[in-house]
């Protein structure tokens, strides 16, 4: 068993162009005055981390940068947990279908040219390899990408082997920047997400395979997804475990009416039948799942992350920290019972066993 680090924070919700959400050392002075222990820092905000200098081909100039990066972070009494190339993993792979709206996760000069923005993104998600090594990390959170979400209720039926197709391409595209992280040590924990083509259990299945299994697939484990989709997120641990390199604390529920149910009548998040909430809000069981992640000996951080439709983010990360620290489990190296045992004694049990 291995206690759980924690508490932390995923910044990327909290970024603002108000002080103290405009600058790493505001961040983490709030972050730290909360009672927070760790964050995951998104490296799409610049002003965070300037991933050029920290995932540089200079091993010199990037090992600095990076050493600074850690020290300032350090000097509020703070962890960097993991770094988030979540919108680049996206950009990895994107149907045309969504290639206007995914526009906006990409720089102005990779904008209406999908080649040129994914071989940027690819590029980014690998400068994050090195810079989480230099970091002294070694789980790295992002998502996937998808090729085939368009397909996910299958009308028209899906042609016999798309399914496949789609993941042979899905893990072509993943394989390079999977090799760049085992060069680096650190795993790429993908989190299982709809919207994703990794978005359950199965389909992380497909991917691992179709990757060769992978030693650097990994997945980022965020519950609330789960309750969205109906899914056991439970016995997904029971399932994934070992896959299970990165934690995000986020709550959900799922209210069916007479109305709306899993695809949520294309309404706003505050009026669909599956919505995000703050911890300890929603539908969650936070208690089974630190519990599960605890006796699994999961080696992760707890990280908050706040979408929340209703609760402000100002109130969700203020009880965020104290959620999660009522939650970890500091694990036993003692039984309970240890005070009746005793040193093996082989005539005493045959005795006892009437042998």
């Amino acid at each position: 068993m291995k206690t759980i680090k924690g508490p932390a924070v995923f910044l990327a919700q909290f970024v603002d162009n108000k002080a103290p959400f405009n600058s790493l050392e505001g961040l983490c002075e709030w972050a730290s005055g909360l009672g927070y222990k760790g964050i995951q820092i998104p490296t799409p905000e610049t002003f965070l981390i300037d991933l050029e200098k920290a995932g540089s081909a200079d091993e010199t100039e990037g090992q600095e940068y990076c050493d600074e990066l850690k020290e300032k972070v350090g000097s509020y009494g703070l962890e960097i947990t993991e770094l988030s190339t979540h919108l680049q993993g996206q950009l990895v792979a994107v149907h045309p279908a969504y290639d206007i709206m995914f526009d906006n996760f990409a720089p102005d000069a990779y904008k209406n040219n999908p080649k040129a923005r994914t071989e940027w993104a690819v590029d980014q998600v690998k400068k994050a390899a090195a810079a989480s090594r230099r970091l002294g990390l070694k789980a790295h959170a992002t998502f996937s990408g998808s090729l085939l979400w368009h397909t996910a209720h299958p009308w028209p039926q899906r042609p016999p082997g798309l399914v496949e197709m789609g993941f042979e391409e899905l893990a072509k595209r993943w394989k390079p920047i999977l090799d760049t992280y085992d060069e680096n040590g650190v795993d790429v924990c993908y989190e299982i997400h709809p919207g994703e083509d990794l978005h359950d259990g199965d389909t992380f299945e497909r991917f691992l395979e179709a990757t060769g299994n992978h030693k650097r697939v990994n997945i980022l484990y965020d519950p609330s997804h789960f309750v969205l989709q109906q899914l056991d997120y439970i016995t997904y641990i029971d399932h994934y475990h070992e896959f299970i390199k990165a934690f995000h604390v986020k709550d959900s529920e799922f209210n069916p009416t007479g109305k709306k149910g899993t695809f949520g009548g294309y309404n706003d998040w505050r009026d669909r039948a599956g919505r995000y909430r703050s911890p300890g809000d929603g539908q969650v069981d936070f208690k089974t799942i630190f519990s599960k992640l605890t006796r699994y000996g999961c080696d992760v951080w707890a990280v908050m992350e706040w979408e929340c439709c209703i609760k402000s983010p100002e109130q969700g990360a203020r009880e965020g920290a104290p959620f999660i620290q009522q939650h970890i489990i500091e694990a036993t190296e003692k039984a309970f019972d240890d005070f009746a045992g005793g040193d093996i004694d082989k005539d005493k049990l045959k005795k006892i066993l009437g042998v």
